[in-house]
């Protein structure tokens, strides 16, 4: 089975978003460089970022993310986001009226049928969790083998936390990748069993 890595951009203070929702500048540094990293033209970072970025994406099977995020992106129009084979939602609500049967998403009640479903999708890639609420739940449950982060220069003061409501304590092994690039510092951490 792939890794379960929890990830996401994250301000210096700890936010995914502001109390908005919104994630302002978190993501400027997916387009304040030159190289493209994926098919839309849009996505463009430094050649720095690329080289650390793009191997993780290919190497992603499934996300797992929590309803609202699904809900606030309007389930990504049935496609999944960069590329990635399948998504894996959280929820304790079925599926929105309506919704294409045959999209790669899949429903699941509570991150422990999450991780086990997107573990028997994903085979041997990785099984992303975008961090959070969910990602929190899904470090708390101790399903986490790695926390990336890509740190941007930017304080929010408050919003969504990266991991979401955790109140205990985890340890992470000491950073093995420390990238700096433009705007965004890449952190990688495994977690301590």
């Amino acid at each position: 089975m792939g890794k379960v890595v929890m990830y996401s951009s994250v301000s210096v203070d700890g936010f995914v978003a502001d109390d908005n929702d919104q994630p302002g500048p978190l993501f400027d540094w997916l387009s304040s460089g030159d190289v493209p990293l994926d098919e839309s033209g849009y996505v463009k970072v430094s050649q720095t970022s690329y080289d650390y970025t793009r191997p993780y994406w290919d190497q992603i099977g499934v996300t797992i993310v929590g309803r609202h995020v699904f809900d606030m992106t309007d389930g990504w129009d049935g496609k999944p986001p960069g590329g990635i084979d399948h998504v894996v939602v959280v929820t304790h609500r079925p599926e929105p009226e309506g919704w294409d049967p045959k999209a790669p998403f899949h429903f699941v009640d509570g991150v422990e049928a999450a991780v086990a479903k997107a573990q028997e999708l994903a085979g041997d890639r990785l099984v992303e969790v975008a961090a959070g609420e969910v990602g929190g739940q899904v470090l708390a449950a101790g399903l986490v083998d790695e926390v990336r982060m890509d740190v941007v220069p930017v304080v929010f003061g408050s919003g969504k936390r990266y991991f979401g409501s955790v109140d205990a304590q985890h340890l992470l092994d000491d950073p093995d990748v420390v990238i700096q690039s433009n705007r965004v510092l890449h952190l990688r951490y495994r977690v301590r069993r």
